[in-house]
């Protein structure tokens, strides 16, 4: 989290978290200014899977649309950063609703959420029985889409995180995906385990 909020500071924003219970809140704002140029909020919440990092919005004030920067700069700092306090909570998807106010804009978003990782699972056009739990969620019709949070981060570190050399930064991703990895393999080990009363494991029968 540190290397991407100092990340975002030299790219004059301060970026800040602020949580309560399950619900967070981050804020961008120009160090320049002093000015938000964009914000989002969501939540934690415990699914049969596990923790997913509900993502309500995503905004960005119209001041930032002439910015060269504006939704592939302060909107993904501010996506990083939501990416990884779900991950620092436990959480293993993120998932999100692409609104579709219009189809130029809904387009627009689509390919950004493509392009920074998420994919789409389900298109909600309020059209029939199933598409009710998507509309009361999220408050409207769009494109559900789904990602890893660990590949959110592999994905994310090259282009967020500042390094001293070249060298530094590849190896750093590369130690990252590395990690990324194991974890998966440790998890998938710990349901092919089982414990025994002696206090030892064994692997279990298929």
């Amino acid at each position: 989290m540190s290397d991407i909020l100092a990340s975002s500071r030299a790219q004059n924003l301060d970026v800040q978290l602020r949580t309560l219970g399950p619900l967070f809140r981050i804020t961008a704002k120009s160090l320049e200014t002093n000015r938000e140029l964009g914000r989002a909020e969501g939540l934690v919440r415990v699914w049969f899977g596990g923790k997913i990092l509900h993502l309500d919005s995503i905004r960005l004030n119209r001041e930032t649309l002439g910015m060269e920067r504006s939704i592939f700069g302060i909107g993904l700092f501010i996506g990083a950063v939501a990416i990884r306090y779900g991950y620092d909570c436990g959480c293993k998807t993120a998932e999100l609703l692409a609104i579709n106010d219009s189809d130029l804009y809904h387009s627009k978003l689509v390919r950004f959420y493509k392009r920074i990782g998420f994919k789409v699972v389900h298109e909600v056009t309020g059209s029939t029985i199933g598409d009710m739990p998507h509309m009361l969620m999220w408050g409207g019709v769009g494109t559900r889409m789904d990602a890893s949070i660990a590949e959110l981060l592999v994905k994310w570190c090259s282009s967020l995180v500042c390094y001293s050399s070249p060298l530094k930064k590849k190896f750093y991703c590369q130690a990252r995906v590395f990690f990324c990895s194991a974890q998966a393999l440790i998890k998938e080990l710990r349901g092919v385990l089982v414990s025994r009363s002696d206090g030892t494991r064994q692997l279990r029968k298929s």
